[in-house]
């Protein structure tokens, strides 16, 4: 991705000190871009937390890039206590954030690769190697997701003898979300890097309106048509045949297809049913969770404090400010993720190809999984 003609990944090792870990702070866009720097577990804990980074792909490569600088603080400890370390290091990391599963795939596979050395010494480099082949993968995996995507979208511009194909989103699954490319976005972006005529409708997503900060940001740099739309305009426009394809991303999907994702995707996901619109969600495997069969009994649904709703963040003039909208004394309920049946899911979009949303499909791709 890249801003103002420079590219940019979301996560980063500063150049000329790789002990610092660089983010984009997102609190701030699309009015403001400021660069973060990360140097304790502390304060990887509280980007996660706090949502400077955000999105399924980059909470994981942050978690990866946490556990490098736990590394660092522990190094001058002995091998045991350098574990100890590293295993607090993960619960506390683990603790920011409960839905995305991408968090606890990213701690698992460091301290895995840890326990496999005996000198701390070692486990510092296996530790920074470690997560910047996190970071790696999941860009070069959200390449891949674009590939396949593509597809799609070309066969239906084929349909439509060229004509512009409608792609409907919700929250942010591009670039901001992940490493590099994103999940939902980058079939968009490969099809108009190919010439596609193709055009966006931009759920804003609230509460914290992740498509109307963070999807149209990005779309704007990229120069992809779009539109931003209210979250309740999606339905209106599948009856009137304005949205061609539904794709969004995912926090946890389960093998046997159930996705998890920013509260809203359901009623899309309803919408497109009943209107006979295609629903597709993007993820990278590192978004399977192998161990639940039942997402919407199984799946932890984070609850965010209740000022997201009551609060919307803006700019003016040249002031980015927090306004209330509700009442005095109105309490806000803010749950921020809801899960979408296999049985609404036309299909996944992952790294190693197209599958169909159940136990079946899912393990065709990933038969190490069965």
């Amino acid at each position: 991705m890249k801003v103002s003609g420079r590219h940019y990944r979301t996560i980063w090792l500063q150049e000329n000190d790789p002990r610092v870990v660089r983010i984009i702070d997102q609190r701030d866009l699309p009015h403001r871009f400021v660069i973060e720097d990360l140097s304790t577990v502390d304060e990887a804990a509280r980007a996660i937390a706090e949502m400077h980074v955000r999105g399924a792909g980059l909470i994981g490569a942050a978690a990866g890039f946490g556990m490098y600088i736990a590394a660092l603080e522990a190094s001058g400890l002995a091998r045991e206590p350098f574990l100890d370390a590293l295993e607090e290091a993960g619960r506390q990391l683990r603790a920011t954030r409960p839905t995305a599963v991408n968090l606890e795939w990213a701690v698992r596979r460091q301290l895995e690769a840890l326990r496999a050395a005996d000198r701390v010494e070692t486990m510092v480099r296996i530790a920074r190697a470690t997560a910047q082949e996190i970071a790696d993968e999941d860009a070069e995996h959200c390449r891949r997701i674009g590939e396949h995507g593509l597809v799609l979208i070309e066969e239906i511009s084929r349909r439509k003898g060229g004509a512009r194909v409608n792609v409907l989103t919700h929250c942010n699954a591009g670039w901001l979300a992940f490493v590099d490319y994103g999940t939902a976005t980058a079939p968009i972006y490969a099809a108009h890097d190919a010439g596609i005529d193709v055009h966006v409708w931009v759920d804003e997503t609230r509460p914290r309106n992740q498509g109307a900060r963070l999807t149209a940001w990005e779309l704007v740099h990229h120069g992809v048509p779009h539109t931003v739309v209210a979250d309740n305009t999606g339905g209106h426009l599948m009856q009137h045949g304005e949205v061609d394809l539904v794709i969004t991303g995912t926090d946890r999907t389960t093998f046997t297809g159930d996705v998890a994702n920013k509260i809203g995707t359901y009623l899309k996901a309803l919408a497109a049913h009943d209107n006979g619109v295609p629903f597709y969600v993007a993820l990278p495997s590192s978004s399977f969770d192998w161990t639940m069969r039942d997402g919407v009994a199984e799946i932890p649904i984070e609850q965010r404090e209740g000022g997201e709703v009551s609060h919307i963040r803006g700019r003016y003039e040249d002031r980015i400010l927090d306004v209330r909208l509700t009442p005095e004394g109105s309490p806000a309920a803010n749950f921020a993720f809801d899960v979408t049946p296999a049985r609404l899911v036309t299909a996944l979009i992952t790294e190693r190809g197209i599958c169909d949303a159940c136990e079946e499909g899912v393990l065709g791709l990933y038969p190490e999984q069965r």
